[in-house]
Order: structure tokens, then sequence, then C-alpha cells
């Protein structure tokens, strides 16, 4: 019994101990001193500072410098402390869009090696730049953006349709930093130089604005297609969805040129008259404007996806190969399959692509064929495609090609400028479809 209470005796004064070094959690005296009166700064300013730091029984560890905008931190500078003395330093005050004036915290904090701290903290009041007047950077040359409203800058020149550059704004205290504004995630940022690219709808005078508060800026071509708004790719490439009808009549607006453009008649009859109508079965398709060989691309869809080959026929056939190309064969589909072309659903189950001998297909040598959907995956071989045409031959692996690509039946060329039509009819079954080539 008398070892029992020995040990409980022990445990109580082991515990006591263990409570009393729980309580000594703060070790060390140290001392701040900020020797910086910081009252005022702007976004986009870098804010330097200076503290006297020092702990006479702990090492010191780091001096921290921390912005905070409300109860959020948005900026921290850290130094590390290895003996007392004088530190200096700066922190930034991070520049965003629709950021308001006010008012920010700036807080100091001293710490030892035993996590012992010491504070300061200041309010700082905030203010957007006003700059005098900001410059539109290009590879041409550089443009003036003189202020013309609150936080607004604008330029008025001869400019091309299109203009791709970055802005820059200069720093405007001693405390201030250049700050950049360009292109990225489908708007406008700072901090990078990627270019922005305005547009307009025809060459000529016209401005540019840029607004630093906002970021609102322009101008930017507005793209509508059949009455829905087509969003920007890239910066030659603009597309919508949507639902169209068998003959409807489609109105273009934002492209000034359209009369110039390549029109795809599988897809479209043009109208002469800025209007399209739509000759393929109805359905939902992806229309994508591209400026770079001014011509739509349109793809059939299911749903929110790209349309493939159904079990009955339906659905979309696209070409992937050498040797075709839309609007020419410039812009030749190759094995790429991002380039792969949709065939035009012109009836169930029927698809048809349209080529002009030596512009949109090769007159020499043809080696595309046919798949179920944008990419690799289901194919068409001569087991289940087939063709009497005199023109064009369907590989079996022993004629010159490779089972289901095409090409040209030997000594066979396409005449020069000549339209030829190609067909697949599925309406047979997905095994049996028929290939039927003639040249208008």
């Amino acid at each position: 019994m008398k070892r029992k209470y020995l040990f409980f005796s022990i445990l109580f004064v082991f515990l006591g101990f263990v409570a009393c070094e729980d309580d000594e959690t703060v070790v060390g005296d140290p001392e701040l001193t900020v020797q910086t009166n910081i009252t005022a700064a702007h976004f986009g300013d870098s804010i330097p500072f200076a503290a006297a730091v020092s702990d006479d029984e702990v090492p010191l560890s780091t001096l921290k410098a921390q912005l905070f905008f409300g109860d959020e931190m948005v900026e921290e500078t850290v130094i590390r402390t290895k003996t007392n003395g004088e530190y200096s330093g700066k922190i930034y005050v991070p520049f965003h869009k629709d950021i308001p004036n006010g008012t920010g915290r700036l807080k100091f904090i001293v710490q030892n090696i035993e996590f012992a701290i010491e504070e300061e903290t200041f309010e700082v009041a905030l203010s957007r730049p006003d700059y005098p007047s900001v410059t539109l950077v290009t590879a041409e040359g550089d443009y003036l953006m003189e202020k013309v409203d609150a936080h607004r800058y604008a330029v008025t020149a001869n400019f091309p349709q299109k203009v791709k550059g970055y802005i820059k704004a200069p720093a405007i205290t001693e405390d201030g930093n250049e700050m950049i504004f360009g292109w990225a995630s489908g708007e406008i940022t700072e901090g990078t130089y990627a270019e922005i690219t305005f547009s307009s709808y025809a060459a000529g005078e016209y401005e540019i604005f840029f607004n630093t508060l906002t970021y609102q800026a322009g101008p930017f071509i507005s793209l509508e297609f059949a009455g829905h708004e087509m969003t920007m790719i890239d910066d030659e490439n603009f597309k919508v969805e949507a639902d169209l009808e068998k003959e409807q009549v489609i109105e273009v607006d934002g492209i000034a040129n359209l009369d110039e453009w390549w029109i795809d008649e599988d897809f479209f009859a043009n109208n002469g008259d800025g209007t399209l109508t739509f000759k393929a079965i109805s359905g939902k398709y992806r229309v994508i404007a591209n400026f770079t060989h001014e011509y739509f691309v349109v793809e059939a869809m299911s749903g929110n996806d790209l349309a493939t080959l159904q079990s009955d026929g339906s659905g979309a056939l696209w070409i992937i190969g050498d040797g075709i190309g839309k609007p020419s064969l410039d812009n030749q589909v190759g094995w790429n399959t991002d380039k792969a072309l949709c065939m035009a659903p012109i009836s169930e189950k029927v698809y048809r692509v349209t080529v002009v001998g030596g512009e949109s297909i090769d007159a020499n040598s043809i080696n595309f064929k046919f798949f179920h959907q944008k990419g690799w995956g289901g194919e068409y071989t001569n087991a289940a495609l087939s063709t009497t045409s005199d023109i064009v031959l369907v590989g079996d692996g022993e004629n010159g090609r490779d089972p289901g690509n095409l090409g040209l039946v030997e000594g066979v060329t396409l005449t020069q400028g000549a339209t030829y039509v190609f067909e697949v009819d599925i309406t047979a079954g997905l095994e049996n479809a028929v290939l039927s080539v003639t040249q208008e």
C-alpha cells in the first residue's frame, strides 16, 4: 500500500511541473519601434518602412510587415532579424480592379525564436493613382492615352481594323510602380504584357479607351449570328452555339466585309444582302467566325458536345486526312484532329462536302477518310464503306490506300476549278455506307 501512495505522490509532482511549464509560454521581451511615419499610399505603391527591434533576453527571429484590407491580409513582407538593430524594407500595395479608395491597416510584428511578439498597427489611407495619362504600347509604336474622365483614358488615331498591345501606366510618386495591363484568361488584368486585341468593324479613325478602375476598355467587335452574340475564342475566332432551322434566314451583324467572306455552300446559301439561308437539317450547331481565313466553320452538336455518328447513322460524320481543306488548301486538314471537317447533314443520315479541284481539294492526290467523331476512334474502312465512283476509290490496303482512306482512281486527276460533291449515304445502316462523288 505504501508503494501505491508513493506512486501517486510522484505523479502529482510531475503533473504540477508540466502545468508550470505550460504556463510559461512567453519567453523573452521583444521591443519594436517603427521609425517611418506612414499615413497614405496609392494602390500599386511599394511602401518603404524602417523599424528598430531588440530583445535583450532571447534572440530575435523575424520582423513582419502586413497589409490588411478590412480583415483580410493582402500582402506581407518578412525580414529575418538575427541581431538587435534597425531593419528596413518595402511592402507592396496590391492594384486590382473595382477596389474603392479606403483605409487599410499596416501591422508590424517582431518575433523572437520563442514566438514571443510585439506589434504596432497604423491606419493608411489608400487611393487609386490619378494618372495624367497612360500609354498604349504596340509593335507599331506607342500611343499616349489622355485622361478624359475619372480613371478613363483614350486616344483617337487612324488605326488598322485590329490593334494589339498592352497598356502602361507610369509611377506618379517616388514610392509608385509602373503598372502594366494586358490580356489573360479572357479579360484585361494587371501584371501581364500579353497583348489586348482591340478591334473595330473597319480600319480608319476611331477611339481606343481604357478605365484604370473598372478595366473596361474598347472597342471590341460585337458579333451577332442568327440573333445570338458570338463570344471570343481568341483574337481570330468567335463562336456561337445555337439551334438552327433548315431554310432559316440568318442575319450576321458586326462583319463589315461579309461580302468578301467565303461562304460554305454545304451549310449556307448567300442571299447577297448580308443574310444567309441555312441549308443543313435542323439541329444544334457550333458556328465559328474565323477571321484568319474569313469563313464560318460549322460543326454539328448533340447537347453541349460535338455530335458523333450514332449506331443508326444519324449524328455527324467527320473528315480527317490529306488533300482537303476549307475554305482552301491553305487551311488543309491533314491528320490534325483539331481541324477535322464536319460534313453537312443535308438530310437524315446523308452527309455532304463540296470541294473545288485545285482549290479546296488536291487535284492530283488525296488521302483522307471518314471518322465517327472529331478525333481518333470510330472510322470507316472498306468493310463498311463502298463506292461505284470512277473518280475516287476506297482504300482496301492493296490498292494504294489504307483501308477506308480515299484516293483518286489510277490515271484520274481532278479538273482545276471544277466542283465535286462527295456524299455519304448511311440510310441502309452503319455498316452499309455508300460514297458517291459527282462532278458538277
